[in-house]
């Protein structure tokens, strides 16, 4: 397990891009954490390491998922990004039936906000981050 301390968001962004730039197809990040515990920042960073246009991540809330595949250049990524936020799932069951677990052999990076919704469907490889802070300042644990 790493722990990492950030105090800033630009911290919890560029900590995202280092993970971002370890990604490999077919790589879930599960992450957790408060509302406003810096999901979706970290979530920016991730894509901002493959290479993606940062700019358009936004929590998909009310979308459950969103796709990333365009690179900051205009260009169509190798590996795309599934941006996934589970919150208003009712489980498991909810994950299956709208068809959302085929993604995870879909050769692209699932990063999965409220992760422990779903926790079971998870692969075991599956990289585990935890997000706790109030403020600026963020503990963040990646297992």
């Amino acid at each position: 397990m790493a722990q990492y301390v950030t105090t800033s968001a630009d911290e919890t962004l560029e900590l995202g891009v280092k993970l971002g730039k370890e990604a490999r197809a077919g790589q879930v990040y599960a992450l957790d954490g408060d509302l406003g515990a810096g999901k979706t920042v970290l979530t920016r960073g991730i894509a901002r390491g493959m290479g993606l246009n940062e700019d358009d991540v936004c929590s998909p809330t009310f979308t459950i998922v969103n796709e990333y595949v365009e690179t900051r250049d205009g260009e169509v990524a190798e590996v795309p990004l599934f941006h996934f936020d589970t919150y208003r799932l009712g489980g498991s069951d909810d994950f299956i039936d709208a068809g959302l677990d085929e993604y995870f052999d879909r050769g692209g990076v699932c990063v999965i906000e409220w992760s422990s919704v779903i926790d079971d469907l998870l692969p075991e490889d599956t990289v585990r981050i935890k997000i706790t802070g109030t403020g600026d300042t963020r503990k963040i644990e990646v297992n």
